[in-house]
Protein backbone atom coordinates (compact mmCIF):
# COMPACT_ATOMS: atom_id res chain seq x y z
CA UNK A 1 0.00 0.00 0.00
CA UNK A 2 2.80 2.20 0.77
CA UNK A 3 4.72 1.68 -2.85
CA UNK A 4 1.08 2.40 -4.45
CA UNK A 5 0.41 5.98 -2.47
CA UNK A 6 4.49 7.16 -3.21
CA UNK A 7 3.81 6.43 -6.92
CA UNK A 8 0.52 8.13 -6.77
CA UNK A 9 2.32 10.96 -5.57
CA UNK A 10 4.99 10.52 -7.48
CA UNK A 11 2.35 11.11 -10.71
CA UNK A 12 0.81 13.88 -9.11
CA UNK A 13 4.04 15.77 -8.97
CA UNK A 14 4.92 14.81 -12.30
CA UNK A 15 1.74 15.90 -13.62
CA UNK A 16 1.65 19.40 -11.76
CA UNK A 17 5.39 20.22 -13.46
CA UNK A 18 4.41 18.92 -16.73
CA UNK A 19 1.48 21.46 -16.50
CA UNK A 20 4.06 24.26 -15.78
CA UNK A 21 6.22 23.83 -18.36
CA UNK A 22 4.30 23.00 -21.07
CA UNK A 23 2.42 24.94 -23.52
CA UNK A 24 -0.75 25.98 -22.68
CA UNK A 25 -2.77 26.02 -25.86
CA UNK A 26 -5.27 24.35 -24.26
CA UNK A 27 -6.40 27.88 -22.28
CA UNK A 28 -5.51 30.07 -25.10
CA UNK A 29 -7.93 28.09 -27.30
CA UNK A 30 -10.50 29.45 -25.08
CA UNK A 31 -9.84 32.95 -25.22
CA UNK A 32 -6.92 33.17 -27.78
CA UNK A 33 -6.25 37.02 -26.64
CA UNK A 34 -6.14 36.49 -23.45
CA UNK A 35 -2.52 35.65 -23.57
CA UNK A 36 -2.03 39.64 -24.35
CA UNK A 37 -2.88 41.59 -21.72
CA UNK A 38 -4.16 45.05 -22.05
CA UNK A 39 -1.90 45.84 -25.28
CA UNK A 40 0.92 44.77 -27.73
CA UNK A 41 3.58 46.96 -30.04
CA UNK A 42 6.01 46.20 -32.27
CA UNK A 43 8.33 48.92 -34.15
CA UNK A 44 8.76 47.92 -37.81
CA UNK A 45 12.24 48.17 -39.48
CA UNK A 46 13.42 48.43 -42.69
CA UNK A 47 16.32 46.98 -43.91
CA UNK A 48 17.40 47.42 -40.26
CA UNK A 49 15.79 50.62 -39.73
CA UNK A 50 12.76 51.90 -37.77
CA UNK A 51 10.14 52.87 -39.74
CA UNK A 52 6.92 53.09 -37.36
CA UNK A 53 5.29 51.10 -35.10
CA UNK A 54 2.18 48.71 -35.15
CA UNK A 55 -0.01 48.56 -32.18
CA UNK A 56 -3.03 46.97 -30.48
CA UNK A 57 -5.39 47.16 -27.56
CA UNK A 58 -7.43 44.80 -25.95
CA UNK A 59 -10.87 45.31 -23.64
CA UNK A 60 -13.19 42.94 -22.52
CA UNK A 61 -16.55 43.47 -21.13
CA UNK A 62 -17.70 39.90 -20.53
CA UNK A 63 -17.91 37.74 -23.33
CA UNK A 64 -17.11 40.79 -25.65
CA UNK A 65 -13.77 41.30 -26.85
CA UNK A 66 -13.05 44.96 -28.56
CA UNK A 67 -9.47 44.85 -30.62
CA UNK A 68 -8.21 48.32 -31.96
CA UNK A 69 -5.06 48.18 -34.70
CA UNK A 70 -2.81 51.01 -35.19
CA UNK A 71 -0.48 50.92 -37.05
CA UNK A 72 1.48 53.92 -38.79
CA UNK A 73 4.61 53.53 -41.18
CA UNK A 74 6.64 56.36 -43.06
CA UNK A 75 9.93 55.86 -45.61
CA UNK A 76 12.47 58.47 -45.93
CA UNK A 77 14.53 59.06 -48.51
CA UNK A 78 17.10 62.13 -48.04
CA UNK A 79 14.99 63.26 -45.22
CA UNK A 80 11.91 63.62 -47.35
CA UNK A 81 8.95 60.84 -46.37
CA UNK A 82 8.75 58.69 -49.68
CA UNK A 83 6.23 56.32 -48.53
CA UNK A 84 3.68 56.34 -45.67
CA UNK A 85 1.15 53.85 -44.27
CA UNK A 86 -1.63 54.45 -41.87
CA UNK A 87 -4.01 52.21 -40.82
CA UNK A 88 -6.64 52.26 -38.03
CA UNK A 89 -8.96 49.09 -37.16
CA UNK A 90 -11.23 48.24 -34.56
CA UNK A 91 -12.73 44.35 -34.35
CA UNK A 92 -15.54 43.14 -32.09
CA UNK A 93 -15.77 39.91 -30.74
CA UNK A 94 -18.26 37.76 -29.20
CA UNK A 95 -17.60 33.99 -28.00
CA UNK A 96 -14.94 33.94 -30.40
CA UNK A 97 -17.11 34.81 -33.42
CA UNK A 98 -16.59 38.36 -35.21
CA UNK A 99 -19.02 40.54 -34.16
CA UNK A 100 -18.31 43.70 -36.61
CA UNK A 101 -14.74 45.36 -38.07
CA UNK A 102 -14.04 48.33 -39.17
CA UNK A 103 -11.08 50.23 -40.54
CA UNK A 104 -9.57 53.17 -42.12
CA UNK A 105 -6.42 53.06 -44.34
CA UNK A 106 -4.12 55.67 -46.06
CA UNK A 107 -1.52 53.63 -48.16
CA UNK A 108 0.71 56.47 -49.54
CA UNK A 109 -2.80 58.46 -50.72
CA UNK A 110 -4.87 55.29 -51.90
CA UNK A 111 -7.61 55.12 -49.70
CA UNK A 112 -9.94 52.05 -47.81
CA UNK A 113 -12.93 52.11 -46.12
CA UNK A 114 -14.20 48.71 -44.86
CA UNK A 115 -16.91 47.91 -42.49
CA UNK A 116 -17.90 44.07 -42.15
CA UNK A 117 -20.96 43.42 -39.44
CA UNK A 118 -22.80 39.95 -38.82
CA UNK A 119 -25.58 39.27 -39.94
CA UNK A 120 -27.70 36.09 -40.42
CA UNK A 121 -26.18 35.18 -43.93
CA UNK A 122 -22.81 35.50 -42.90
CA UNK A 123 -20.68 38.77 -42.72
CA UNK A 124 -21.93 41.54 -44.93
CA UNK A 125 -18.80 43.64 -46.41
CA UNK A 126 -18.98 47.15 -47.46
CA UNK A 127 -15.55 48.41 -49.14
CA UNK A 128 -15.76 51.64 -50.39
CA UNK A 129 -18.58 51.14 -53.06
CA UNK A 130 -18.28 47.60 -53.07
CA UNK A 131 -20.97 45.29 -50.79
CA UNK A 132 -20.82 41.56 -50.67
CA UNK A 133 -21.63 38.83 -48.26
CA UNK A 134 -19.11 36.77 -47.28
CA UNK A 135 -18.99 33.63 -45.23
CA UNK A 136 -20.13 33.96 -41.25
CA UNK A 137 -16.38 32.13 -40.27
CA UNK A 138 -14.05 33.75 -41.80
CA UNK A 139 -11.13 35.45 -39.66
CA UNK A 140 -9.34 39.03 -40.39
CA UNK A 141 -6.44 39.00 -41.69
CA UNK A 142 -5.06 41.04 -38.50
CA UNK A 143 -1.86 39.06 -37.21
CA UNK A 144 -3.09 38.46 -33.50
CA UNK A 145 -5.25 36.17 -34.23
CA UNK A 146 -3.59 32.66 -33.67
CA UNK A 147 -6.29 30.77 -34.82
CA UNK A 148 -5.97 32.17 -39.08
CA UNK A 149 -3.23 29.40 -39.48
CA UNK A 150 -5.41 27.26 -39.82
CA UNK A 151 -7.60 28.95 -42.64
CA UNK A 152 -6.99 28.89 -46.10
CA UNK A 153 -9.59 32.07 -46.68
CA UNK A 154 -8.91 34.87 -44.73
CA UNK A 155 -10.70 38.65 -44.63
CA UNK A 156 -8.08 40.99 -45.73
CA UNK A 157 -8.55 44.09 -43.25
CA UNK A 158 -7.63 46.45 -45.71
CA UNK A 159 -9.49 45.91 -48.98
CA UNK A 160 -12.47 44.34 -47.34
CA UNK A 161 -11.75 41.17 -50.19
CA UNK A 162 -11.29 37.64 -49.50
CA UNK A 163 -7.46 36.73 -49.44
CA UNK A 164 -6.95 32.82 -50.14
CA UNK A 165 -3.79 31.57 -48.25
CA UNK A 166 -1.40 28.82 -47.99
CA UNK A 167 -0.10 28.15 -44.38
CA UNK A 168 2.73 26.17 -43.22
CA UNK A 169 4.94 25.40 -40.20
CA UNK A 170 8.77 25.87 -40.72
CA UNK A 171 9.53 24.91 -37.36
CA UNK A 172 10.92 26.37 -34.25
CA UNK A 173 13.24 29.37 -33.81
CA UNK A 174 14.30 31.75 -31.19
CA UNK A 175 12.70 34.85 -31.98
CA UNK A 176 14.64 38.72 -30.42
CA UNK A 177 12.34 40.68 -28.82
CA UNK A 178 12.91 44.41 -27.47
CA UNK A 179 14.11 42.60 -24.21
CA UNK A 180 15.28 38.94 -24.67
CA UNK A 181 14.74 35.98 -26.89
CA UNK A 182 11.57 33.81 -26.82
CA UNK A 183 10.67 30.28 -28.60
CA UNK A 184 8.18 30.87 -31.59
CA UNK A 185 6.88 28.48 -34.15
CA UNK A 186 7.19 30.18 -37.76
CA UNK A 187 4.54 29.88 -40.00
CA UNK A 188 4.85 30.79 -43.02
CA UNK A 189 1.82 32.49 -45.34
CA UNK A 190 1.90 31.90 -49.32
CA UNK A 191 -0.78 33.41 -51.83
CA UNK A 192 -2.77 36.60 -51.23
CA UNK A 193 -0.95 37.05 -48.24
CA UNK A 194 3.05 36.46 -48.28
CA UNK A 195 4.82 36.75 -44.76
CA UNK A 196 5.72 35.16 -41.97
CA UNK A 197 4.51 34.95 -38.87
CA UNK A 198 5.71 33.26 -35.27
CA UNK A 199 4.12 33.00 -32.30
CA UNK A 200 4.63 31.42 -28.80
CA UNK A 201 3.54 29.00 -27.17
CA UNK A 202 0.71 30.70 -25.51
CA UNK A 203 -0.97 31.00 -29.24
CA UNK A 204 1.00 34.98 -28.79
CA UNK A 205 2.01 36.71 -31.88
CA UNK A 206 5.80 37.44 -31.53
CA UNK A 207 7.15 38.59 -34.62
CA UNK A 208 6.27 38.94 -38.41
CA UNK A 209 8.99 39.55 -41.47
CA UNK A 210 7.98 40.03 -45.12
CA UNK A 211 9.11 41.26 -48.37
CA UNK A 212 7.90 44.78 -49.61
CA UNK A 213 7.17 45.87 -53.03
CA UNK A 214 10.01 47.71 -53.42
CA UNK A 215 12.13 44.53 -52.73
CA UNK A 216 13.24 45.98 -49.05
CA UNK A 217 13.20 43.47 -45.46
CA UNK A 218 10.90 44.23 -42.99
CA UNK A 219 10.96 42.73 -39.55
CA UNK A 220 8.27 43.43 -36.63
CA UNK A 221 10.07 43.70 -33.41
CA UNK A 222 7.59 42.74 -30.67
CA UNK A 223 8.19 45.85 -27.49
CA UNK A 224 7.66 43.55 -24.20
Amino acid sequence: MRDKLLIGARAGLLLFFLCLILPVHTAASADRAIAYGLSLSFTAYRNGEAIGRHELTFARDGSRLTVATRIKLAVKFMGFVSYKYDHAAQEVWENERLLSLSTRTDDNGKLYDVRAERTPAGLTVRANDRVETLPGGLLPSSHWNFTQVSQSVLLNTQTGREARVRIRLMGREQVRTSSGVVQASRYSYQGDVEMDHWFDDYGRWVKTAFTASDGSRVDYVLND
